[in-house]
């Protein structure tokens, strides 16, 4: 499905610098596979996503989708920020329609799809209510509805849930895997949650500090589907764990299960 090979990013700064923010990254991903990318800040997690959504262009290696080289947007890739972004002076239903409409999709069956993807994430009864009149958490399902109202076949989510405080934090990542269960899509995840990225995955890819590689690539064996209990479990810690000693090394890591 996604495909990179040997892909390296460089940036020229202000003074004139190149910064070398990912180097030689190599990665397939399969079709309805999810993929959460962790790392310590700086390591190119961000600018790996902008390539895979055609936002830049990497500098050397090669980045496809079904086999096509990306070289710019594609209709059929969702993208999730961390903030919401949503249009102020819109109602959670045209924000929701707003992809449509700048596609030229809309159509007689637009409006049920949206209503039906407000009722996935539990919003019903709020899908005449503006952004203002919803919490962080209540906002960002209304980003994820409008990243799958076109029903892309790729989702791209750049720290989703950061902004949130942590108890919504929590009930966003539930949330989000019961729809990626109930309809199923690739995708690509940034965080910089251990926690999160190992409760979410098939696959941890673990980065290094800049510039940016494939530390390792850790596989989830948990089953699915997940809950808070996951968390509990040797599998959890052990791959929580593991993870951290590829980020921090032996600093701040015990011998013992690491706490999730």
């Amino acid at each position: 499905m996604i495909s990179l090979n040997r892909v390296t990013r460089i940036f020229n700064s202000r003074d004139g610098d190149q910064v070398t923010a990912l180097q030689d990254v190599s990665l397939e991903i399969g079709r309805n596979e999810f993929i959460t990318l962790v790392g310590p800040s700086g390591c190119g997690k961000s600018t790996l996503l902008r390539i895979v959504a055609g936002l830049i262009l990497p500098t050397a290696g090669r980045a496809s989708i079904g086999g096509e080289e990306i070289t710019e947007p594609r209709a059929e890739t969702g993208i999730v920020f961390q903030a919401p972004t949503l249009l102020p002076w819109a109602s959670v239903l045209d924000n929701v329609l707003f992809p449509l409409r700048m596609m030229h999709r809309i159509d007689s069956t637009s409006t049920d799809k949206a209503m039906a993807l407000i009722k996935l994430v539990g919003l019903t009864g709020f899908e005449g209510k503006s952004p203002r009149e919803l919490s962080g958490g209540m906002q960002q399902r209304v980003a994820i509805c409008r990243a799958l109202v076109h029903d892309p076949d790729i989702l791209l989510m750049d720290e989703p849930f950061g902004a949130l405080d942590a108890l919504t934090r929590e009930e966003m990542t539930m949330e989000l895997l019961r729809i990626w269960s109930e309809r199923p899509k690739t995708v690509l995840f940034v965080t910089h949650s251990i926690t999160e990225a190992v409760v979410l995955a098939d696959r941890v890819v673990v980065m290094s500090p800049r510039p940016g590689r494939i530390a390792e690539i850790i596989d989830i064996g948990l089953p699915r589907p997940r809950s808070f209990e996951t968390e509990t479990t040797p599998e959890f810690h052990e791959a929580s764990h593991r993870i951290r000693q590829l980020i921090f090394g032996t600093r701040h890591v015990s011998s013992g299960r690491a706490a999730a």
